[in-house]
C-alpha cells in the first residue's frame, strides 16, 4: 500500500472516520513508522480518538487532542501542537476531520502548508447505510460541502458501508454498485473497503484491498462485538 505522509479523514457523521483514522496510525505503526495522529474534530464529542489513548500509546502513536476531549467541558478548540503534523516532515500525520462540512472548517488552517508540501491522501468516508448518503449523488454533495468548507479537495474513496453488529459479507457485497457509482460520479479511486475482521476474513479475494478493522472501545457496547486478535490493519 503506497502510504503519503499526511494522511486525512472525513465524511458524513457517523461515517466511521474516527474509527478508521486510529485503525489506520496503528497499521502504520505496525510497520515501524513514528506516527502522530490529530483528532480534529470539534463538532462531535462523541466518538474521539482519545477513546483510543491507551491502545495508541502503546502502539508508540503520539496522539493530539482537544484539551476537554472526553470530559464534560467540550470547547471547540485545536490545540497549538496539532501544527506539528504539517511542520514535522520526520512523522506520519493522520488527521481526522470533523463530520459535514461544519467540521471541515477546522482544516482550513493547515491547507495551505498541506498544499505546499503536496504529499498526502484526503480521504472521504462513504457509509451507504448513513441516513444522508443512501445514494451515491448524496454523498456527492457532502464530499462538495466539505471541500468547499475545508479548501482541499479529496483524493480517494473508502468504502465503510457497516450495519454495526449487524454487518455481514452481503452488506459490504451490496454496497460495491453504490461505492463504485461514487467513484465514477466523483472521479476518485477507491482506497479500500474495510470490515470488522471477522466480515474482512469472508470478504478475501472478492473485493481487492479490504482492511481489517478493530473498533474503539465505545462501540463494544454492541453485545455481538467481541475484541478481536489479528493486527488493526493489514
Amino acid at each position: 500500500m503506497n502510504h503519503k505522509r499526511l494522511t486525512l479523514f472525513a465524511g458524513h457523521y457517523g461515517s466511521g472516520k474516527t474509527n478508521i483514522a486510529v485503525n489506520y496510525a496503528l497499521h502504520l505503526a505496525g510497520e515501524g513508522k513514528p506516527v502522530v495522529i490529530a483528532d480534529l474534530d470539534i463538532v462531535n464529542p462523541y466518538f474521539r480518538t482519545k477513546d483510543s489513548a491507551a491502545v495508541l500509546e502503546k502502539a508508540g502513536v503520539a496522539l493530539i487532542s482537544p484539551q476537554y476531549a472526553n470530559s464534560n467541558v467540550d470547547l471547540p478548540a485545536l490545540p497549538a501542537e496539532s501544527y506539528r503534523l504539517v511542520q514535522d516532515k520526520s512523522i506520519y500525520g493522520i488527521m481526522d476531520i470533523g463530520g459535514d462540512d461544519r467540521g471541515a472548517y477546522a482544516l482550513g488552517r493547515y491547507v495551505p502548508a498541506i498544499k505546499e508540501e503536496n504529499n498526502y491522501r484526503m480521504v472521504f468516508v462513504a457509509n451507504a447505510s448513513r441516513p444522508l448518503t443512501r445514494t451515491p449523488e448524496e454523498a456527492l454533495e457532502v464530499m462538495r460541502e466539505i471541500e468547499a468548507a475545508c479548501g482541499l479537495r479529496f483524493t480517494d474513496i473508502i468504502n465503510n458501508t457497516n450495519l454495526a453488529s449487524e454487518t455481514t459479507a452481503q452488506t459490504v457485497l451490496d454496497s460495491l454498485p453504490y461505492i463504485e457509482e461514487l467513484s465514477r460520479l466523483s472521479g476518485l479511486p477507491i482506497f479500500a473497503t474495510t470490515a470488522v475482521t471477522a466480515v474482512a476474513e469472508m470478504l478475501e479475494g472478492k473485493i481487492p484491498e479490504v482492511l481489517p478493522l478493530q473498533l474503539q472501545e465505545k462501540y463494544f457496547d454492541l453485545p455481538s462485538q467481541k475484541p478481536m486478535s489479528r493486527p488493526l490493519w493489514g
